[in-house]
């Protein structure tokens, strides 16, 4: 219940700089580190990630393989905060697909994302379970799809709170995760072979 309280409050909370802490890259990306995914392998040279300081959002081209892009900064309990909206393709029957994460380690061998794709936002990943890394996936227990079309802002809460990882999406709680065995990690966005763009990039530690 207190999540949820948290979560309906973090708007207001933004507004009045209550506790956020603004993560928006800068133009060098001196705060963030390319993953390949999966890891251990070279990241795809040029980068497909840029920021466009006009329109305040950072984009990704989705043109340069499958990667994450990783905050520095290791957390504990926390909110993060996520626009985002695909590039709307004219084939109809495009698979769009990316993704934000949180309670990562370090070079995204343990994950936890926030699905971001038509078919709904839902969390899944490999995180340890009794100290063995294994695939969850929470999409059945999805309580609806509503993620905006292509072309159309999305918000993404995601909160890490002791055990349970909780993911909001446009303003309500969709699904949670309460077997987290990982305490702290980092946040971090994907690409996947579409273009997308983020914006409103922040954290609240808790």
């Amino acid at each position: 219940m207190r999540i949820l309280s948290l979560l309906l409050l973090a708007g207001a909370a933004w507004a009045q700089g209550d506790g956020w802490t603004d993560i928006f890259p800068d133009a060098s990306f001196s705060q963030w580190t390319r993953i390949s995914i999966p890891p251990g392998k070279p990241v795809s040279q040029p980068s497909q990630w840029k920021v466009d300081a006009a329109a305040g959002t950072l984009v990704c081209e989705g043109n340069g393989g499958h990667d994450m892009l990783r905050y520095n900064t290791k957390y504990k309990d926390l909110v993060f905060h996520v626009e985002w909206k695909f590039t709307k393709l004219p084939d109809e029957k495009a698979r769009y697909n990316s993704g934000v994460f949180i309670r990562n380690d370090a070079d995204g061998t343990i994950w936890h994302q926030g699905q971001t794709s038509p078919d709904g936002g839902y969390l899944f990943g490999d995180t340890p379970v009794n100290g063995v890394i294994q695939r969850f996936n929470l999409r059945p227990q999805m309580v609806e799809n509503r993620v905006k079309p292509a072309g159309e802002w999305n918000t993404y809460d995601m909160t890490a709170q002791g055990r349970t990882i909780t993911l909001s999406v446009n303003g309500k709680v969709v699904n949670q995760y309460t077997q987290t065995e990982i305490p702290e990690g980092y946040v971090a966005l994907e690409a996947e072979g579409y273009r997308i763009e983020f914006r409103n990039i922040r954290v609240k530690p808790l």
